[in-house]
C-alpha cells in the first residue's frame, strides 16, 4: 500500500492562514503543534505534517473503504533527518504507516508506505492513462507483471504526483 500528498508552497502560503484562531486545534495534536512551536520554520512544519497526514490517509482510506475527516486521529511521531530527506512515522487508530518527506523551496513531497523496506520500491507514474479507479480508488495495471497494484495521486496547485510500489 502506498499514499502520498503533495503541497504547492506558494498557493498553501496565498490560501491558507495557518495562523488563524483555531486552525492548528482543529487538525494537529497537542504534541503535534509543539513541534510547530519550537520549529524554526514554524510554516513549513505545519505543511511537513499536514503533508504526513494526507499521506497515511490514503492507505487508510485504501485499507477500511471508510472517508472520514480525521487530522486529529493521524498523529506525527518520530521525525529525523537522512541525507536531506525527512523520515517519519504516522499513528492512525493503532496502524503504523512510516513516512518520507522531500521538502524544497517550491514544495513538499510525502509517500506513506506500511514497510520501511517499501521506499525502496517507489515508482513514479507519468502515464496517467495507465491508472484506473476502482470504488474510487486509483490503480495501476503493471503489465509487465500482469497484476493489479495501488496508486496513489496527489495535486496541489503546480504539482502533480502519482506512485505506485
Amino acid at each position: 500500500m502506498i499514499g502520498n500528498d503533495v503541497i504547492d508552497l506558494a498557493l498553501a502560503q496565498k490560501e491558507s492562514n495557518w495562523k488563524r484562531k483555531g486552525f492548528l486545534d482543529k487538525i494537529f495534536t497537542v504534541q503535534e503543534q509543539l513541534l510547530i512551536s519550537n520549529s524554526q520554520n514554524q510554516e513549513q512544519m505545519v505543511w511537513n505534517l499536514w503533508s504526513r497526514k494526507e499521506a497515511a490517509y490514503k492507505i487508510y482510506n485504501r485499507q477500511t473503504q471508510i472517508r472520514a475527516y480525521i487530522p486529529k486521529q493521524l498523529e506525527c511521531f518520530d521525525l529525523e533527518e537522512k541525507h536531506g530527506i525527512i523520515y517519519g512515522k504516522v499513528i492512525c487508530y493503532g496502524v503504523t504507516y512510516f513516512t518520507k518527506t522531500n521538502i524544497s523551496s517550491d514544495c513538499i513531497e510525502t509517500i506513506a508506505v506500511l514497510s520501511t523496506l517499501d521506499f525502496d520500491n517507489i515508482k513514479e507514474l507519468h502515464l496517467e492513462e495507465a491508472v484506473i479507479k476502482i470504488n474510487g480508488i486509483p490503480s495501476y495495471y503493471d503489465t509487465q507483471n500482469s497484476i493489479l497494484k495501488p496508486v496513489s495521486k496527489s495535486h496541489h496547485g503546480r504539482f502533480k504526483k502519482w506512485v505506485t510500489l
